[in-house]
């Protein structure tokens, strides 16, 4: 983006500071209130204006920050309601990502009648199409599962104009690089992109030059994704086996409402379960190995209050929004940077106080230092105080 542009985009951004300033369609307006939305949040002030205005958006912000929002209300917008054949994709990297994503834009489209679908494995292809077959406004699916219903003729390339990647840094590595690059060979080639994130590496922006044609960027610089709102602190354990102890101290001390704790692998999940239920403590856990419709029943039992602990791998540490969870816990400490931020963004959700706390061992000094450059940012020792923080 040269200069002018960007100055141009400035003075729009300064500009839209409300939802009725944004021109949306009524049946939008009022699904956005009747959602719970009062005003936009500042992604929300930059980046739906350009998405209505069918402009391809490379979007990122923090977690917890309504980009969610952002591509529903930009998306839906642009839906024609009496049109019932697919408008637009949404790709998201996990099942239950696509089912939350699903929801948000089914209750903001509901005065508009729109038909939003998840198209998702775990579930008969054969549904699919019967719900094809009555109308679809907008597909919500991972990767897998949508190349499927292209290939087979059920899902419809005609009518879809808008294309969103949600949680795009995970989306375009190498696991997903390949799926991406064929649902655009798919797609229209004027198709209007939109990629969204709460972390961009290099590798996934240079890869957006190939798909892209002249996109808004509202990026937030590595340094300045410090998570406002959420007191970050450290317990050092010394070692692995220590670190069952020191969990349940902090039940016994703290008075936790929901919390998530994440763990590096499944083996991990399912003996800290073990562990947890063996002490009487009510827990759920959930990875990769977990039956999909177990899956579901897990995380609509933990977003309804009906469990308390949610022991988890990195399957759930993106765009998962349980506004209740005031606590995250990072059993073991996160493989790589980006992931931190995803994981400890799952508390503090639409500015509200959120606590996250990271077990180390010897092991983890140097990737917990490696953390705070990163961020720019001071994850201290947990303090005696830690009740404050509640």
């Amino acid at each position: 983006m040269n200069q002018n542009k960007e100055k141009q985009f400035q003075q729009m951004v300064e500009y839209v500071q409300t939802f009725e300033e944004m021109s949306l369609p009524a049946d939008i307006l009022r699904g956005i209130y009747s959602y719970g939305f009062e005003e936009p949040s500042e992604i929300q002030k930059r980046a739906i204006i350009p998405l209505i205005e069918g402009k391809d958006v490379i979007a990122q912000a923090q977690s917890g920050t309504g980009k969610t929002g952002t591509f529903t209300i930009g998306s839906l917008s642009r839906v024609n309601p009496n049109l019932y054949q697919p408008q637009v994709l949404v790709l998201a990297p996990t099942r239950e990502l696509a089912e939350q994503i699903k929801n948000v834009m089914a209750g903001i489209g509901k005065n508009s009648n729109l038909f939003i679908r998840a198209t998702i494995g775990g579930r008969k292809t054969s549904e699919d199409v019967k719900a094809f077959k009555r109308g679809v406004h907008v597909v919500v699916g991972t990767p897998g599962r949508v190349i499927d219903l292209f290939n087979r003729g059920y899902l419809s390339n005609e009518h879809i104009k808008t294309l969103i990647i949600d949680e795009a840094d995970e989306m375009l590595n190498m696991g997903f690089r390949d799926d991406i690059k064929e649902i655009f060979g798919f797609l229209h080639e004027d198709v209007q992109v939109g990629i969204f994130s709460a972390t961009l590496p290099p590798q996934a922006l240079d890869l957006t030059k190939k798909f892209m044609n002249n996109p808004i960027s509202v990026l937030v610089k590595p340094e300045e994704l410090t998570l406002e709102g959420i007191s970050q602190f450290h317990v050092y354990c010394e070692r692995q086996q220590y670190k069952y102890a020191v969990l349940k101290d902090l039940y016994e001390y703290l008075n936790i409402g929901q919390a998530i704790i994440f763990c590096n692998s499944k083996r991990c999940v399912d003996k800290l379960r073990e562990d947890l239920e063996r002490d009487n403590f009510t827990v759920s856990s959930i990875h990769g190995d977990v039956d999909p419709r177990d899956r579901r029943e897990i995380m609509q039992k933990f977003r309804t209050g009906g469990a308390r602990i949610l022991l988890a791998t990195d399957l759930i540490a993106r765009g998962i929004d349980v506004q209740q969870v005031s606590v995250v816990i990072n059993y073991d400490l996160p493989r790589d940077i980006e992931s931190y931020l995803h994981k400890v963004g799952r508390s503090g959700r639409h500015g509200k106080k959120g606590l996250a706390i990271s077990f180390i061992t010897r092991k983890d000094c140097r990737g917990l230092e490696a953390i705070e450059r990163f961020y720019d940012t001071k994850i201290d020792p947990l303090p005696e105080n830690i009740e404050d923080y509640l």
